[in-house]
């Protein structure tokens, strides 16, 4: 605390006149400009002029060096930094370090700043963040007191402030830091920072832009996100309460090129309280000691206590949900209702007779807004994990450059187009790709291309598939059907691999369709069916069938494709056969809207819109990137070849539970159906399986299977965890 316990030097405008003509042979007028600790005037030569800077006799000279390295580093590294640079050497006069600095043009900010401004300076305070991490200097780990890490040691601070309830709400921003900060700090990206980036020390141009950064006086070694707090608190103090977490998440956007990370975003809240609980300590106790500066150092004394009362009235937790933009939190039930009015009858109900309340979620893990986390044995959409870092990564660095649609050239399109047709078997003929929205729109376009290229409009389905939501999907998707219901051109055909006669099915079918036979559609896993597994003699009879009938064959490898059934990636590889047609979804983009239909040149052609099908959103940079990165995380991490092992594995284990309720074990690859003895059972296993911690689906004509389809990351640990409850459930 040297340099704060100090006395400033005490030298008049006049006497600073007659030093920089001495010193540095500068004759001009000299008027004094605010300061802490120090003393700082500006030199008026009727020229560029310029700014004396008088420091404290406690300053210590290694750390003059430190800034004067870290100016002479930004200016190497970013020189559009608008950073006053000194103009002659430092000298000594009278036991004080004098430095000359160049006159930066400009006006000081206050909390009328404009939202655009706000979000420029953060971007300004970015880039000076970025100029200075690879920056280094021996007196960077230099102990001041204003550097929020440092917040315990304002504790004897503290007994200086009069007003009990202000002591006390001061102590507990304290208790919050060394709670909920210190224990972590090691943990958050540190870095030399300006350690001062707020108005005081910033020059505004006419447009309230930066055309100035001033004094690194408080330059040092500190976590990067503190430096973000000191900013924001000089931003939002002075702003009406309703305004503050507005302002603030525009501030934040500005600090987009640094990618707070979630330990960073979580703690900013007391960071920021922190820093603020520091300016009113350390001003009260410097006013006692030195009254004549008092106005300067009092400036922002009330409306820091202004603030600070309103993070303490808030709380933590609701101060970090308000900066990231998530607003008060909501318990599960009151969000429920919220849904069900905002929705009304049109979205699906919530799974579970708990609905899961999902906040984050990585890998196999989803946690809930109460702590908790769920193990994720039903999702097959982040086929590569929740939230994988490749692919999460991937999207973030795109967002950056590039979405835009098809009608414009660019890389990540073409990319993904390729890279798929490469995973398909060369004899298979598949040669031509176009990127969609949802597995959806996939099927809806292998419908709207078959019944074109044939000129028929009949399609084949097994008895309760799902191909999709739109309404040519919708029909083809007797899951969805309503009581009774049945499309005239759609005949149904039980699915292959449950011990029926395939080829009398289809030949019943084939007869009950009018206009004859466009398309079949087969789900590679038969999901909605109850998870079977076709035999290889069956696909290729329902191929020839097909194709002997005039139709197309339409593999939807949508829920069975992307290595869930092993290394091919594909479904219908391992059976040989040959589709006209695949339609891929789901899992592709790993959570991010990405499809594809894939299929045969020649039958491209021939459709009537070929080259005029378009969708506004397929095949957007975004999305790409998305694609590719599954790609390349399923190759990376021998995924597929893993669900084969662990898969294999969770099957057998599964099959010796020998539970009389469990009439069948199935399934193929990282996919298990395990059919009950009744829906009502199948519906209470899994809700108890969900307050055990882990989730699973129900599927199957009679809602009696237990569907498992996990994340393909999904390991031995976790078939144990699912097991082990389900034969404590099912006992």
């Amino acid at each position: 605390m040297s340099v704060l316990e100090s006395t400033p030097p005490r030298f008049t405008a006049e006497d600073a006149a007659r030093i920089a003509a001495e010193l540095f042979g500068l004759h001009a007028r000299a008027a004094q400009l605010g300061s802490e600790r120090d003393q700082a005037f500006l030199l008026d030569d009727g020229g560029a002029g310029a700014v004396l800077k008088i420091s404290n006799s406690g300053e210590d000279a290694a750390v003059l060096d430190l800034e004067e390295a870290a100016v002479a580093h930004v200016h190497a590294v970013d020189p559009g930094l608008p950073l006053a640079r000194p103009l002659a050497p430092r000298a000594v006069f009278g036991g004080h370090h004098l430095r000359l600095f160049e006159q930066l043009r400009g006006h000081k900010g206050d909390s009328g700043l404009g939202d655009e401004a706000v979000r420029e300076l953060t971007a300004v305070h970015a880039r000076l963040c970025l100029a200075l991490r690879s920056f280094f200097h021996p007196a960077a780990g230099r102990e001041l007191l204003w550097d929020v890490r440092e917040a315990p040691r304002l504790r004897p601070l503290l007994d200086e402030i009069d007003d009990t309830k202000r002591r006390a709400l001061a102590a507990r921003s304290l208790d919050r830091f060394e709670e909920r900060v210190l224990p972590v700090w090691p943990q958050l990206r540190a870095q030399v920072v300006h350690g001062d980036f707020n108005l005081d020390n910033l020059l505004l141009d006419e447009r309230d832009r930066i055309s100035g950064i001033l004094d690194l006086g408080d330059c040092c070694h500190t976590a990067l996100a503190a430096d973000v707090a000191v900013a924001l608190a000089s931003l939002l103090r002075g702003r009406p309460p309703e305004d503050v977490f507005r302002v603030a998440r525009l501030a934040l956007d500005g600090y987009a090129p640094l990618r707070l990370e979630p330990l960073e975003l979580e703690l900013l809240g007391s960071l920021v309280a922190a820093r603020l609980t520091a300016i009113v300590a350390i001003s009260t106790w410097r006013v006692r000691r030195f009254p004549e500066n008092a106005d300067y150092i009092q400036s922002w004394d009330d409306d820091s206590w202004a603030l600070l009362e309103l993070f303490d009235a808030l709380g933590p937790d609701a101060v970090a949900r308000e900066l990231r933009g998530a607003h008060a939190s909501v318990a599960t039930p009151s969000l429920a209702r919220r849904r069900e009015r905002a929705t009304g009858a049109l979205l699906t109900p919530l799974t579970y007779a708990r609905p899961v309340h999902a906040v984050r979620a990585e890998g196999v893990w989803i946690h809930e807004a109460d702590g908790s986390r769920l193990l994720d044995a039903y999702n097959n959409v982040p086929v590569v994990g929740h939230c994988h870092p490749r692919v999460t990564e991937a999207v973030v660095r795109q967002t950056r450059l590039l979405a835009t649609h098809a009608r414009y050239l660019y890389e990540p399109l073409v990319e993904l187009a390729e890279r798929l047709l490469a995973t398909f078997p060369p004899n298979a003929g598949l040669d031509t790709v176009l990127l969609l929205n949802s597995g959806s729109e996939a099927n809806d376009l292998a419908w709207r291309l078959a019944t074109a290229v044939t000129g028929r409009g009949g399609a084949l389905v097994t008895e309760h598939a799902y191909h999709g939501v739109t309404a040519a999907a919708s029909d083809l998707s007797p899951e969805d059907w309503a009581a009774g219901a049945r499309p005239p051109h759609v005949a149904r055909i039980p699915p292959p691999g449950t011990a029926v006669d395939l080829d009398a099915a289809v030949t019943a079918a084939l007869a009950r369709l009018d206009g004859g036979l466009a398309a079949t559609f087969l789900d590679g896993c038969l999901m909605s069916d109850g998870i079977h597994t076709p035999g290889d003699a069956e696909l290729r009879l329902l191929v020839e069938r097909t194709h002997a009938a005039g139709g197309l064959y339409v593999a939807d490898e949508v829920q069975a494709g992307h290595g869930r059934t092993g290394p091919g990636l594909w479904s219908f590889v391992r059976h040989g056969v040959a589709p006209d047609i695949v339609t891929l979804g789901k899992p592709m983009g790993n959570g991010y809207p990405v499809a594809a239909l894939v299929t045969r040149r020649e039958l491209a052609e021939r459709f009537p819109h070929a080259g005029a099908t378009f969708s506004t959103f397929g095949g957007n940079p975004v999305a790409a990137r998305a694609g590719l990165a599954v790609l390349d995380v399923l190759e990376d991490e021998l995924l597929p070849a893993r669900a084969v092992a662990v898969g294999e594995r969770l099957r057998t284990t599964l099959a010796r539970l020998e539970k009389p309720d469990v009439v069948e074990v199935r399934g193929t690859g990282l996919l298990a159906g395990v059919q009950l003895t009744g829906a009502g059972l199948a519906r209470r296993v899994a809700d108890e399986l969900r307050e055990a911690g882990i989730l699973v689906g129900i599927t199957g004509p009679a809602g009696d299977v237990l569907k498992i389809r996990p994340p393909l990351v999904f390991a031995d640990e976790h078939t144990d965890l699912l097991v082990t409850a389900l034969d404590r459930i099912l006992a």
